[in-house]
């Protein structure tokens, strides 16, 4: 296991962190398996999507925002239950398959890191096992 450390600089964003996820993968050897990303925290999660337009993470967000209100009465005492939801709504793990060496990510699809109570240092942690 390996952890990857991310600096988020607003209260809520995404970013991509699918190279650094790739260094974890080529220094580990495993040239068919698994690679398994976490994020052992309750207002930040991650997922796989497109990473070649920034504007498809901007508009996730926006939806996240839209659906997730920060006006409702939520009853969480810390003020930050719109990042809960939004941290469960996303999830906190993704699998890609590893195949020669490499994740088995399409044409456009990146690993993402989502924030939604920072800014904060964050953990990630990459896991990567051969079959």
């Amino acid at each position: 296991m390996k952890e990857i450390e991310v600096r988020t600089q607003s209260k809520e964003a995404m970013e991509d962190i699918t190279s650094k996820v790739i260094e974890e993968i080529s220094s580990s050897g495993i040239q068919t398996g698994m690679c398994s990303v976490y994020v052992p925290h309750t207002t930040a999660g991650v997922t796989i999507n497109e990473n070649a337009d920034p504007s498809v993470m901007e508009d996730i967000l926006m939806t996240l925002q839209k659906i997730v209100p920060d006006s409702l009465p939520y009853r969480h005492s810390e003020g930050n239950s719109p990042a809960h939801v939004k941290a469960s709504l996303i999830g906190s793990s993704v699998n890609v398959l590893i195949d020669k060496g490499r994740l088995s990510l399409g044409t456009w699809q990146g690993i993402i890191f989502c924030e939604f109570d920072g800014p904060r240092n964050r953990r990630v942690i990459v896991n990567a096992f051969s079959f």
